[in-house]
């Protein structure tokens, strides 16, 4: 069994900006909350089967996944796995266009293969709610910042 959060936010933004900022694997450090660093293993523009390293902090301590790229949508989806020895976690971001901004959905399935984590299955979908509303605020407020600092500069 596992634990899903899925949420929709609509940005003042372009879906092309949107996408980038997502396909951006760096820049996912200054939105995701646990987030200490994500990078891509190998040279070149992003592609699924490309294996990834994501650095996260969580209860006071730093831990590591593996993950890979499934699927990659130019300006709608970016899909990833990630796996340790406790958990498997999937995440689907997908953007498309909504009236003068863009609708981003956020799809976060984590499934924990220990017994222990089975049983805080209750505890993870709190945090993991708590944590995709965090993340689809601050990539909200990212992205309509840059929607702002850009047209200063193009005025």
């Amino acid at each position: 069994m596992s634990v899903r959060c899925e949420l929709t936010e609509t940005v003042a933004t372009t879906p092309d900006l949107a996408f980038a900022a997502i396909d951006n694997l760096p820049l996912t450090a200054k939105w995701l909350p646990p987030c200490v660093s994500l990078e891509k293993l190998g040279a070149g523009p992003n592609a699924p089967g490309d294996k990834l390293r994501y650095v996260f902090r969580e209860g006071g301590k730093q831990a590591e996944m593996a993950g890979t790229i499934v699927a990659r949508v130019p300006g709608e989806r970016l899909f990833c796995r990630y796996g340790d020895a406790s958990y498997d976690v999937s995440v689907d971001l997908r953007v498309a266009p909504a009236g003068s901004g863009t609708r981003m959905t956020h799809a976060i399935e984590i499934a924990p293969k220990t017994f222990l984590g089975k049983l805080m299955q209750p505890l993870i979908r709190l945090g993991l709610g708590a944590q995709t509303r965090a993340a689809a605020k601050n990539l909200k407020n990212l992205l309509e910042a840059a929607v702002v600092v850009a047209a200063i500069a193009n005025s």
